[in-house]
């Protein structure tokens, strides 16, 4: 019997690039300056800010890479884990 052309295979192969930077609180998105197409963003860099009345959370990309499009609008309402920003990785 011949053995499965994927046999030598052992788990996924796919490898995406792109990945996505979500919301960490709900209320009114306002932008950085530094979020704009094409910046080169590191991990901890701030996208923007989510405000709620009384308080403001952070939006900071958890990675590393180019900053491929901002999905969130300037005072658009979001709520957690909603897409902020998308970015590829080196």
């Amino acid at each position: 019997m011949r053995p499965s052309p994927h046999a030598r295979y052992s788990g996924e192969l796919l490898s995406v690039p792109e990945r996505m930077i979500i919301a960490p609180g709900a209320g009114i998105f306002r932008l950085t300056a530094l979020a704009y197409s094409g910046a080169f963003v590191d991990a901890g860099d701030e996208i923007g800010v989510v405000e709620s009345p009384g308080s403001s959370t952070t939006v900071r990309s958890p990675f590393t890479g180019t900053l491929m499009g901002v999905m969130a609008h300037e005072g658009e309402r979001l709520r957690v884990g909603e897409p902020v920003a998308w970015l590829r990785v080196a």
